[in-house]
């Protein structure tokens, strides 16, 4: 069976390869709005003092906005439920939110009400009254509901006559709306005092309140009527669409709202499509460069991972994102590190055997462990994004539980059949030096016979640690965070201009035209174009094109790249969620770093990783850069990537440590961080290219989230190598652990040493 395994590894590795291509050729990949171009509204319900917003009344007024959708005419749109009280709205192609959110968002409590009379100035209405200003401004006392919405079986607009007059709505009534408004005919045409007239609201505004005319009353109103109001077809097609629609049970408030113009979304998808092709040729010639031959055929498994993840998300149905698109690229960095585990492994153990194929297969199995550990915890970061991040963030936790599953297969089955099927070559074994595992290199060769003692001075790294977190905490107090829409609520808007403008001038003329609290900044552009971003509160669809009028005013002609709307209650939400989601990725990270290794060593990487958290909001802080839901991002792929460093450290220092129980553990925990420099710095060399050519090829939104990775893998080398070690030697030191002790046993009536010490403990 030892033997098949290899084959039975091709078959697997043939199979999932020939699977994913022919998932990535038949299926096309759901795309995301900010790639695809378009406009998401989130919509929560809200309590009324007749029904409370659930799950229940939340699934009625999906349905009531479906056909609301399905009336605006537009390709695809996607409608789904979130939670119990959030409806989510996709429209593909819609960059003019105000139609959309107008039609889509009225909640359309449309009622028909007797005119009783005039009302007095002052005049408070009895139970079930309404007092409402009729189209002229006349306040009328209005008696109580006898038909709404929901007796409505249909409406249109039409105009009177064979098209000449005023534009009006048809509405048919059925069931029990027939016989309300016979009901309310009848008693119009009886109140001279209320002029005969019936009033039609919606939303509590009068929109209609005609005479009933003779022929009505005489012939009891029958199953329809004709609502007027001077109508232009614009108007009588919207408020056709929101009858016919029906009233929904419960008023719904936007407290979210994205448009991306396709442009933008187009030039991430071939931004990100190059940075990823760069980077992945960067890191394959490194990679090639210190293994050879076996970092060529590491490099041939590389490419498979973009087929193997593409493959997983349309079969999984998943929607890639902007930042899901940076998932997929962070997840290379995490198959070369599985890669490099492994042949540093292969090098160690050719210097005991000389044997090419005994040294890879060894390698392979001794460094599963490590790779298991460090691929879970990244695991646990990306789920927390997806249960507790909002928006096309989402989609990176998702992308990136993908690219993690794809980037092990890629490592531990694709690149091993491949790489033990070339060292079995016989041209290879008569030239073991082209393999890269037989030749350790001058830098491991160093470290393992000269190499420095760091944790002789591990109170020095604790103190430069706590240095290094006291600048980064006085950058936050001093400057503050850059807090983004996300968090704080607001609107943000992003346009392109075809000529280079003057900020100053773009802030005067939105100041002008009445926000003079608007932040107006630079952003990079495609290169043929320059981007402005405005900054503002909680502001209307309406005002928004007043901002961008203000903006055309002095830049020509703008297009609108991107527009974010994010309600103040959801930014406080958000906030929140980010804190918990840190404080729930050290809390399971630590539980389960506990049970694989022990506490002293859970509590060292997470407090190292927290280090590395914070240098990198530090950093943020001082240059004021935002934080903002990528930043969110890139901070939970920090905690993943800084973690794995730790972890193969740790997991050296497990195994030397069981191996060498009687020597000084700092002798032991030193000897496993030189072996596992070379491991580190190729890894984080290999990431870093993809990463880099994320920083200066992925665009403006993905800009940020590659220079904050970048800092915090090359702080968490640095905090891996001397924080975690040190602080874990400092507390293995006050608190030592010893499974070969055994605990003294203390009899009831008199202490008697058994000989056995109390210091340790059983396993």
């Amino acid at each position: 069976m030892h033997q098949r395994a290899p084959l039975w590894r091709a078959i697997a590795a043939f199979a999932v390869l020939a699977a994913s291509l022919a998932f990535a050729y038949f299926k096309p990949a759901n795309l995301g709005l900010d790639l695809e171009g378009g406009t998401q509204i989130v919509l929560e319900t809200q309590d009324t003092d007749r029904v409370k917003a659930d799950a229940e009344s939340t699934s009625r007024a999906l349905e009531v906005i479906r056909g609301r959708v399905d009336a605006l005419g537009v390709a695809e749109p996607t409608l789904a439920q979130s939670g119990d009280r959030r409806i989510i709205v996709e429209l593909p192609g819609v960059t003019d939110p105000r139609e959309a959110a107008e039609v889509i968002g009225q909640t359309a409590q449309l009622s028909f009400h007797e005119v009783l009379r005039p009302a007095q100035e002052g005049q408070e209405p009895e139970d079930g009254q309404v007092v409402a200003n009729d189209e002229q401004g006349q306040p009328l006392l209005l008696g109580p509901t006898l038909v709404d919405g929901e007796g409505v079986s249909d409406a249109e607009a039409a105009t009177p006559q064979q098209g000449v007059g005023q534009w009006v709505v048809n509405v048919n009534f059925a069931g029990e709306g027939r016989t309300g408004w016979r009901d309310l005919v009848a008693a119009a045409c009886a109140n001279t005092e209320g002029g005969n007239r019936v009033a039609i609201l919606l939303d509590e505004d009068i929109i209609s309140s005609p005479a009933v005319q003779p022929d009505l009353c005489r012939s009891g109103g029958g199953n329809s009527t004709s609502i007027t109001g001077n109508f232009t077809q614009t108007q009588a097609d919207d408020l056709a669409v929101l009858i016919k629609g029906g009233a929904l049970p419960v008023p719904v408030e936007v407290i979210e709202q994205r448009t991306v113009g396709a442009t933008l979304g187009d030039a991430a998808i071939d931004a990100s499509i190059e940075a990823g092709i760069i980077g992945i040729i960067l890191t394959g010639l490194f990679i090639v460069l210190v293994y050879r031959v076996v970092g060529l055929m590491a490099t041939f498994a590389l490419a498979t991972y973009a087929a193997i993840s593409y493959g997983l998300l349309v079969w999984l149905g998943a929607t890639l994102t902007l930042p899901g698109l940076a998932g997929f690229v962070l997840a290379i960095g995490l198959a070369i590190d599985a890669n490099v585990l492994v042949f540093e492994r292969a090098r160690e153990e050719y210097e005991k055997n000389g044997n090419l194929h005994t040294s890879l297969t060894t390698g392979f199995n001794k460094a599963w462990s490590a790779i298991l550990d460090s691929n879970v915890t990244t695991v646990l970061a990306a789920a927390l994004l997806f249960f507790l991040a909002s928006g096309p963030v989402k989609g990176f936790g998702v992308t990136l539980t993908i690219g993690t599953i794809a980037s092990m297969f890629s490592a531990l089955v694709v690149a091993r059949v491949l790489t033990e099927f070339a060292v079995k070559r016989s041209f290879l074994k008569k030239r073991p030096g082209l393999t890269g595992v037989a030749s350790t290199g001058p830098v491991r060769k160093w470290l393992t016979e000269r190499g420095p003692n760091l944790m002789r001075r591990s109170g020095l790294w604790i103190g430069l640690t706590l240095v290094v977190a006291g600048v980064s905490v006085s950058g936050i107090l001093l400057r503050g965070l850059n807090l983004g829409v996300e968090f704080t609520g607001g609107r943000i808007l992003e346009f392109s201009t075809a000529q280079a403008v003057d900020v100053q001038e773009v802030r005067e003329a939105v100041s002008d035209a009445g926000f003079p609290r608007a932040v107006v900044q630079e952003s990079s552009g495609d290169g043929q174009n320059e981007n402005v971003s405005v900054r503002l509160d909680d502001i209307t669809n309406d005002e928004a094109v007043e901002v961008e009028e203000a903006v055309e005013s002095v830049a020509g002609q703008a297009t609108k790249e991107r527009d974010e709307l994010i309600g103040p209650s959801l930014g406080k939400e958000l906030r929140d969620k980010a804190l918990i989601a840190f404080a729930i990725a050290i809390a399971a990270q630590m539980a389960y770093l506990a049970w694989r290794f022990r506490w002293t060593y859970a509590v060292s990487a997470q407090l190292s990783m927290a280090s590395v958290v914070l240098t990198v909001v530090g950093i943020f802080a001082w240059w004021g850069k935002p934080i903002d839901g990528v930043f969110l991002a890139a901070v939970l792929s920090i905690i993943g990537l800084a973690v794995n460093d730790t972890i193969v450290v740790f997991d050296r220092i497990r195994e030397h440590t069981g191996e060498n129980r009687g020597r000084r553990l700092r002798d032991v925990v030193n000897e496993a961080i030189l072996q596992t420099i070379p491991r580190t710095v190729n890894t984080g060399l290999g990431a870093m290219f993809i990463l880099a050519a994320l920083a200066f090829l992925g665009g403006d939104s993905l800009t940020d989230f590659a220079i904050a990775l970048l800092l915090g893998l090359s702080i968490g080398i640095l905090s891996t190598i001397f924080t975690a070690s040190a602080l874990a030697v400092k507390l293995e030191e006050r608190w030592p652990h010893d499974p070969d002790k055994k605990p003294k046993v203390v009899d009831k009536y008199a202490q008697i040493d058994d000989g056995r010490n109390t210091d340790g403990a059983v396993v």
